[in-house]
């Protein structure tokens, strides 16, 4: 009988074990899907609190600019935005020109050569008046004149070679004109703020810095961005300096071996 007891004793031990641990592994599963949901939740929010603060700071710096801009008075801030304007429109221009006046002056120097040795003159005139930009515009020019001779398109090459010159250099000066002047409007700006600022410590008989501290601040904006429009207009003028001493030189490059060209093709046609 004790035999029996203990066996009936240890099984009902053994049952009620399992069924407890099987509840503890029911009430556990919950407990961690909820908690996994949780961090779902978690990291979602967290990104989209991200994203937000993205837009939140870009949206921050735009109205951030407005609001110096509108702070900086609209009397001085607005000529240096006017710089700025027909500064860009003028360097925008000229950037696009430049570029359509780009050309591959070896390829193009190397077509009129083989036209002129085929074709003769008319030839490398139709080569010459089917290409743009201004090496192709010298060229024909100088096509043109050399029926007068080789000294007579030399001088057409020389003279209309000006004339593309200026054609390049055309408005770029009003950009530097901008680039000096945005500053000089901040500055003036700056220092009438400035008088205005100690004519009210004046009138007040008194050093307070809240009584100051707007005027000042309004002062040494309209300097900031006359010094930033000259940064950004000084960049794309240093640009088409470079781009017009590029295409001048290919313009010299290309007006020495026209006048080579020319020169072996009269001496080839006098042997004949």
């Amino acid at each position: 009988m004790k035999r029996l007891f203990s066996i009936l004793a240890i099984t009902g031990l053994m049952t009620f074990g399992n069924v407890q641990a099987q509840d503890s592994t029911q009430a556990a599963a919950p407990a961690t899907e909820q908690v996994a949901d949780t961090t779902a939740t978690a990291t979602t929010d967290e990104a989209t609190a991200t994203t937000d603060e993205a837009v939140a700071e870009e949206a921050t710096f735009t109205q951030s600019m407005k609001k110096r801009f509108i702070e900086g008075d609209p009397i001085w801030m607005s000529p240096v935005l006017l710089c700025l304007i027909l500064g860009l429109a003028i360097a925008i221009e000229r950037i696009i020109y430049l570029n359509l006046s780009t050309i591959n002056t070896k390829k193009f120097v190397s077509e009129v050569e083989t036209a002129l040795n085929n074709g003769g003159i008319e030839a490398a005139k139709e080569v010459a008046k089917n290409t743009a930009g201004p090496v192709a515009s010298i060229f024909y020019q100088g096509l043109e004149r050399s029926s007068h001779g080789l000294e007579s398109a030399e001088k057409s090459i020389v003279a209309y070679g000006g004339v593309q010159m200026g054609q390049l250099e055309k408005n770029v000066s009003w950009v530097s004109l901008f680039i000096a002047l945005a500053p000089m409007l901040g500055f003036l700006g700056t220092v009438i703020g400035m008088i205005v600022a100690f004519d009210q410590i004046e009138s007040a008989g008194s050093m307070e810095p809240s009584l100051v501290a707007g005027g000042i601040k309004v002062a040494l904006l309209t300097t900031v961005f006359g010094l930033i429009v000259a940064m950004i207009l000084q960049v794309f003028y240093n640009y088409i300096t470079a781009k017009i001493d590029s295409i001048v030189n290919d313009m010299e490059d290309a007006s020495i071996s026209l006048v080579d060209m020319l020169s072996d093709y009269f001496k080839e046609k006098l042997n004949k």
